[in-house]
């Protein structure tokens, strides 16, 4: 029998305001336990909440971005269950009217597009943290959290394997972090995803029971767990057995999928409408506003990095997933009209430079003039292309300008022919064998005795005219 895997992704994205949903606590990771609390996000009696405004102005934004519906009646609703970290015994969230809805994000995977249907985004609060302590044999609880903005964002099941949703959760953290209203970082819990997934023999169109995932705190973990699942649920029917609806957990060391409870519906949780704050409207008026404000977003961005650069699929993603970089990238195109070059010392030596230091774009102090100048330094034979390399690092270290590195370090390309010609008597001489190579008619054994020479100039050769010097000094041999 085949299978076809449907799988959804629900999507819990901490919003970065500076105080939290309701109340007017400092939203902060990182403080001591129970500092960043009050009545309201406590759940005091008495205590009333008050809607954040950026809250609701970045769930907008949020669901703009994925081309939903805004629903223009806001209403908050209770849903009741009880748990250690929640202390009110209710999340407020919002139920039958969320924030936005009937979206889709649009994913390219292999060239080839993919549209994934968003069913709804809601915001609500979030509860706060367990933390077990084997010491004490017991369970402390940090309220910090509690009250936390959240939108949750509820793909269809339009996802067909792991790396379908692999690809939507890569698409979806990339298209929020454009937004700015996340830093989208799973290991502060600021992106929470849980999965859901179930099997039906190839050709049906009813959907299977599912399962839901949880504790999948990386995106590799969300691609293993659901690999997993799917094996196990197929395993299942193939023997005779039922799929039984149920939430498990992902066991990150064991690979395996566990049982934490049976699977709870929407009516498990009693909803009801949130007396304590009053439903309102939205005008076209407001939403127009918060649209003008969206950011160029990725996927529209890509597209035309390849239209008006002519830069292929691969470049324009590697440029597209840091924001700061494309920018960058862009400016620099403004001062010099080699697309490519300027892309392939941004996607190369760059990002090595950001990744080794562990630092942003922005740290590096690195302006497009600087970066074009060294670029015109290589292209213009002043120096070569290693030596740049050495120069990027040394301008990012000191701050001073690439003319200024050059001179002071003494970095300038060596094109004096007498200059070149000692050395390359000196490579003929210890190389015989690579010129009976070239004479056998292996030409690209050439490129080895520029090496070797560019290697005794400590790389301030000039690599051209090193070629086209061994060249007519072999021909006239």
């Amino acid at each position: 029998m085949e299978f076809e895997t449907v799988i959804g992704l629900e999507v819990h994205l901490q919003l970065n305001t500076q105080t939290k949903i309701f109340c007017g606590c400092r939203n902060a990771f990182g403080n001591e336990p129970n500092t960043n609390v009050c009545p309201v996000c406590l759940g005091l009696p008495g205590s009333l909440p008050v809607l954040n405004r950026q809250v609701l102005l970045n769930g907008i934004k949020a669901g703009l971005a994925l081309n939903c519906e805004i629903n223009t009646f806001v209403k908050f609703d209770r849903k009741n269950y009880y748990y250690p970290d929640l202390p009110k015994g209710y999340q407020i969230s919002q139920y039958d009217f969320p924030i936005a809805k009937k979206g889709f994000l649009t994913v390219v995977s292999d060239g080839k597009e993919k549209r994934i249907g968003i069913t709804r985004a809601h915001l609500e609060e979030d509860a706060g943290k367990l933390i077990h302590d084997d010491s004490l044999n017991a369970s402390l609880v940090d309220y910090n959290r509690t009250g936390t903005p959240l939108i949750e964002i509820v793909s269809e099941p339009d996802m067909r394997s792991a790396q379908d949703a692999y690809d939507y959760l890569t698409a979806l953290k990339l298209t929020l972090q454009y937004l700015d209203v996340s830093d989208c970082d799973m290991e502060k819990g600021s992106l929470r995803c849980d999965a859901n997934v179930s099997i039906r023999p190839k050709g049906e169109t009813k959907l299977g029971t599912k399962t839901e995932l949880k504790n999948l705190n990386s995106f590799k973990a969300v691609k293993s767990a659901i690999e997993y699942e799917v094996e196990r649920q197929q395993r299942i029917v193939l023997s005779g057995g039922k799929i039984v609806q149920e939430t498990l957990l992902w066991d990150e060391n064991k690979g395996v999928t566990i049982t934490m409870r049976s699977k709870e519906e929407a009516h498990d949780y009693r909803y009801f409408p949130e007396p304590d704050l009053v439903p309102f409207t939205l005008t076209p008026a407001e939403i127009d506003a918060v649209r003008q404000e969206l950011p160029e977003l990725p996927y529209v961005k890509q597209k035309r990095l390849q239209a008006e650069y002519g830069l292929n699929e691969y470049d324009s993603f590697v440029l597209i997933n840091d924001r700061a970089m494309a920018d960058f990238f862009e400016a620099c195109t403004k001062l010099y009209p080699e697309f490519k070059k300027i892309c392939n010392w941004i996607t190369g030596p760059v990002m090595k430079e950001t990744n080794e230091r562990k630092m942003a774009l922005a740290e590096l102090h690195l302006s497009p003039e600087k970066m074009v100048a060294l670029i015109r330094s290589v292209e213009d034979g002043t120096i070569s292309n290693l030596v740049g390399k050495d120069v990027l690092t040394a301008v990012i270290d000191t701050g001073k300008d690439v003319a200024s590195v050059i001179r002071e370090k003494g970095l300038a390309q060596i094109s004096d022919d007498s200059a070149l010609e000692k050395i390359i008597e000196e490579v003929l001489k210890e190389n015989p064998q690579v010129i009976d190579q070239i004479k056998a008619g292996k030409g690209s054994a050439t490129g080895f005795l520029v090496g070797q020479a560019m290697k005794k100039m400590q790389g301030k050769a000039n690599p051209k005219k090193l070629n086209d010097l061994i060249q007519r000094r072999l021909q006239n041999a």
